[in-house]
């Protein structure tokens, strides 16, 4: 077996490491032909990967002029330890406050909080943002452990 298909991660250990690692570097690609890369708070649900974000912030103009993206989530200190997940696919904006309000809605209820207990500032903020929405068309992923420390 070669060593990419032995670090890959099943499909249901993916859906758990997603689960647990809600916190991934979102890659848009500039107007000048360059990723940018912003860390993000993400949410899988139902095979897709939905965030916010301000509606005029860089990143959403990128996705604007082009869908194509990046989401990356990953853990691990040193080489022997990395496990991540990597999705790439095109980005949907969904307009609406009702619409961001149920995503933070989702994504705490994801955290464990309590439904009356949802940060205020996010759900006051819900005007001027927007839902960013990512289904995936290729998903790569990695677990070095598998490798039993043989690298």
């Amino acid at each position: 077996m070669n060593r990419r298909r032995q670090i890959q991660l099943s499909p249901d250990e993916q859906a758990a490491f997603l689960r647990e690692h809600r916190k991934g570097a979102l890659a848009t690609i500039g107007k000048d032909g360059f990723p940018h890369v912003v860390a993000m708070n993400f949410l899988a649900k139902d095979g897709a990967f939905y965030m916010t974000s301000y509606a005029k912030a860089q990143k959403v103009l990128n996705i604007r002029r082009n869908p194509k993206v990046a989401l990356m989530a990953e853990t691990g200190d040193n080489y022997a330890e990395l496990r991540g997940v990597m999705i790439r696919g095109e980005c949907e904006i969904i307009e609406g406050a009702d619409a961001v309000r149920q995503i933070f809605a989702a994504m705490a209820e994801a955290r464990g909080a309590p439904p009356g207990e949802r940060p205020r500032g996010s759900v006051d903020s819900a005007p001027k943002r927007v839902v960013l929405k990512i289904v995936a068309e290729k998903i790569t992923s990695w677990d070095h452990r598998k490798l039993g420390g043989a690298y």
